[in-house]
């Protein structure tokens, strides 16, 4: 097993740590702000002491006004500068691990994701990893707020009011603990239903949408329709789930607040009837108790959103922490010039989930500038070889070798660059054309491009899109046909003109004409270059060095076409039908 991503918990760790500075900062300046916030209640109170005791003058009221404005400008622009600071750096990390969820994507086998659904990794991509960062820049400003407004509103009422007051209102609050301690698992385990509803509903919609020819096709719209309302009818059930649990969670803190407002309003005003507080001070501490809510509700807010956050950094932990089972090896060797002789001496494959030999027996060696033609019927084992070849499979060590190099002693990115390798969907993507051809040459001319469309039959029609080779082809190549999108591959491995050329059935979708002309291309651009071609139409390996008919992943047959042919075995069979087809279509 490889060497996984940071654990996610660590990842927000260190990019913490890397910006101490940034959020010391952020949350200094919160800090000021709350400092000077909590002198409006006792100017107010100041002021109210003025009044009643019949010395306020037009001079004392400007001042007055110009104070509580001053406080209410300053509290703008500090709180806003801390709140701009965190939430760019909570964006920062956003933007962090979304790369690095994708990079480590990137590294893990296909057999990973034979098992997981597309939709549901989108969603871990987008929805968890946004819950995170809003717990981090939003969730840590109001944090740092209510915890400064709260201390500094308490030692302010201490200082100016009464110990005694603030003390006895506070009694209800002490009993936010116990609802954290309670409440708190069930919002978390609540907020992790919802998500995995959400994933649901995603990989409803990505296999959907992928295959709305279809679904049109057969007049099953209405009963995808239904199938997506059951996934959102079960969203609304978890989501109503938490929010009742969040709204429980978040209403007994106000609640407990309300308690102290209540407690306040009665034993201040009795303190104020003995005389032990005065007036100003009675009006200063219910606008302090009114300040002391605030707080109070927004740890409540955040704490919820730390439950969740906490749910979907479990769901991301699992994600990364996956490790890739096809690595590099501990000491790779280095090819150099890589020349394309391919020896497999093979006696057996299993997938890692199958209990079914996919290949056995399998031996064959290609000499440097051979062209060998891999034919069978569905299911044969023909893409397995392939597969196992560029390592998208790892192949038992010491069976496949690439210049007498077992591959599994290269590096991974070594041993692909080697070989070019054509898909028989003849995958695309949702870009230009010309950028299709050029995919893995960003240094490609555009005459070279050009050049690679020529050779694979493609560039008269390219010339004839609306913009050429900027045309966008949408999605999986959807504006163009099968055989152009089978051609633009073809173009793609030209250009890369890698020493191994592997064509999987890549030419399937091409009709007669076409196909004799960009054999005949390959035939003149890789006479050095070593060329695999896996194909049903026995026309495709004609003109191979070697043909290797496969029959439930053995090898059944081996030789040139004219000797297959001469055995009158299964590829005569398969060759004098399609000659049979081919006479009857013409």
């Amino acid at each position: 097993m490889g060497r996984a991503i940071d654990d996610p918990n660590k990842l927000l760790k260190d990019f913490i740590w890397s910006k101490k500075w940034i959020y010391t900062a952020g949350i200094l300046s919160i800090l000021v702000s709350e400092l000077i916030m909590v002198q409006f209640p006792n100017i107010l109170g100041q002021f109210t002491n003025t009044l009643s005791q019949g010395q306020l003058t037009m001079h004392g009221v400007v001042v007055y006004s110009f104070k509580l404005a001053l406080v209410g400008v300053l509290y703008v622009i500090l709180y806003g500068v801390g709140q701009m600071t965190n939430g760019r750096t909570g964006r920062q990390f956003e933007y962090l691990l979304r790369r690095r969820l994708f990079a480590h994507w990137e590294t893990l086998s296909t057999a990973y994701f034979r098992g997981r659904s597309i939709g549901d990794l989108l969603n871990h991509a987008m929805s968890d990893v946004q819950t995170v960062r809003e717990s981090l820049s939003g969730g840590m400003n109001m944090m740092s707020n209510a915890v400064f407004l709260l201390a500094s509103t308490l030692f302010m009422t201490f200082r100016t009011v009464s110990v005694t007051l603030t003390l006895v209102s506070m009694i209800p609050i002490l009993f936010v603990p116990l609802f954290v301690v309670w409440m708190g698992p069930k919002v978390r385990g609540a907020s992790r239903q919802v998500q995995e509803a959400l994933s649901d509903m995603a990989e409803l919609t990505e296999e959907s949408l992928s295959a709305v020819r279809l679904v049109k096709a057969t007049a099953n719209e209405s009963i995808e329709a239904k199938r997506f309302e059951r996934r959102v009818d079960a969203i609304v059930s978890k989501q109503m789930h938490l929010f009742r649990r969040s709204a429980l969670f978040q209403s007994l803190i106000p609640l407990m607040g309300s308690i102290s407002f209540v407690i306040a309003l009665g034993y201040g005003g009795y303190l104020t009837l003995i005389g032990d507080i005065k007036l100003g001070g009675f009006v200063a501490f219910t606008l302090y108790l009114g300040m002391l809510t605030t707080p109070l509700q927004q740890i409540g807010f955040v704490i919820n959103n730390f439950q969740r956050a906490s749910a979907s950094l479990v769901r991301l932990k699992t994600l990364l922490l996956e490790a890739p089972d096809i690595v590099d090896p501990e000491h790779p060797v280095e090819l150099g010039t890589v020349h394309g002789a391919i020896r497999i001496d093979l006696p057996e494959y299993h997938y890692p989930d199958g209990d079914h030999a996919a290949l056995q027996n399998i031996s064959l060696h290609v000499n440097p500038g051979e062209t060998v033609g891999i034919v069978g019927r569905t299911a044969s084992g023909k893409t397995t070889l392939v597969n196992l070849l560029l390592r998208i499979f790892d192949p038992p060590s010491g069976t496949i070798f690439l210049d007498g190099v077992d591959i599994c002693e290269l590096r991974l990115a070594a041993l692909r660059e080697a070989i070019a390798y054509v898909p028989q969907d003849g995958f695309l993507f949702s870009t230009t054309v010309g950028e299709n051809i050029s995919f893995g040459r960003e240094d490609a001319t555009s005459h070279e491009i050009a050049e690679a469309a020529r050779y694979a039959c493609m560039y008269d029609e390219i010339q004839e899109f609306p913009n050429k080779f900027n045309t966008v082809i949408g999605e999986r190549g959807v504006a163009l046909s099968g055989g152009q999108k089978q051609r633009t591959a073809i173009a793609r491995a030209f250009l890369k003109d890698a020493p191994v050329l592997v064509l999987d059935d890549s030419l399937s979708a091409v009709d007669m004409n076409t196909e004799k002309t960009i054999l005949s291309h390959l035939r003149d651009l890789r006479q050095d270059k070593t060329t695999l071609i896996i194909a049903h139409r026995l026309s495709a390996v004609r003109h191979a060095d070697q043909i290797l008919v496969l029959d439930d992943g053995q090898p059944i047959e081996h030789g040139t076409h004219d000797e297959l042919v001469a055995a009158g075995g299964v590829y005569a069979e398969m060759y004098a039908m399609q000659q049979e087809t081919e006479e009857v279509t013409a």
